[in-house]
């Protein structure tokens, strides 16, 4: 079935938008609910009224499209196209106001995606792409850099806050940080446009699920980053993202210690 990429696009773009102003307008009066998975992994009243809102109105224009979120609104579809949500991915961050956080939407046609947008809210930056298409910046288009040296290098980090993925995130940064320019942990999708963007050289994500890093993958790889996992592609257990001349040093080091 053939659909108007650019619609979806502008489509997604809009619900980042408005879901990121959402979040913004109601951070002072957010309430948060009982943790997740594990004591680390926190929901509040906004990433459940985000995700609304994005799902609703996606629902309305693609009625037989299914969808995967973060926060219970997946449904399953007929038409072959799949939407994937993540309505606020650094939600610890957003909670705590330490560090960015991001609304992530991508569109599947069967497994391949075909439309990705990431909004940062604070900053108002919407990185989107579309399959084969490039990623683009508010609009500027962008085009990763050859990358310098790993001894120059900054990289992101980012992991699930779990025990067992902190104890394989800390045997990986222990290998990188000594080898590396520095460090920064985000979330995982910020991490990727980053990439795309240029702000990071290379980046690697433990232990995601495909909502966190689906839209910024898309980017990522569209901007020109190499992308893979514990093998050629990347993975929810393990991406790695980096600028060309950097991947072969990052990659065979991140991959030895994850």
């Amino acid at each position: 079935m053939d659909r108007d990429l650019l619609a979806v696009r502008d489509l997604a773009s809009d619900l980042a938008v408005r879901a990121g102003r959402l979040q913004i307008e109601r951070r002072d009066t957010l309430r948060v609910g009982a943790p997740k998975a594990h004591a680390n992994d926190v929901v509040s009243d906004v990433d459940i009224a985000s995700e609304r809102l994005i799902a609703d109105a996606v629902h309305a224009a693609y009625g037989d499209d299914a969808m995967q979120a973060e926060e219970g609104s997946g449904r399953a579809g007929t038409s072959g196209w799949t939407w994937v949500v993540d309505p606020l991915d650094g939600t610890r961050n957003y909670i705590s106001r330490t560090g960015p956080w991001s609304v992530c939407i991508a569109l599947y046609q069967g497994d391949q995606p075909r439309v990705a947008v990431v909004h940062e809210p604070v900053a108002d930056e919407t990185f989107s792409a579309i399959d084969g298409g490039g990623a683009f910046l508010n609009g500027e288009r962008l085009t990763v850099s050859g990358g310098p040296s790993l001894d120059k290098a900054l990289v992101g980090v980012s992991f699930q806050p779990n025990p067992r993925t902190k104890e394989r995130a800390g045997r990986v940064i222990r290998e990188l940080l000594p080898v590396s320019g520095d460090i920064r942990r985000l979330p995982a999708a910020l991490t990727l446009v980053y990439l795309a963007a240029g702000r990071l050289d290379g980046g690697l994500a433990l232990d995601t699920n495909l909502w966190d890093i689906a839209a910024g993958a898309l980017v990522a790889r569209e901007a020109g980053v190499i992308l893979g996992g514990p093998a050629d592609e990347f993975t929810t257990e393990l991406t790695i993202g980096a600028a060309p001349e950097l991947w072969p040093a990052l990659s065979k080091l991140v991959r030895a210690a994850a």
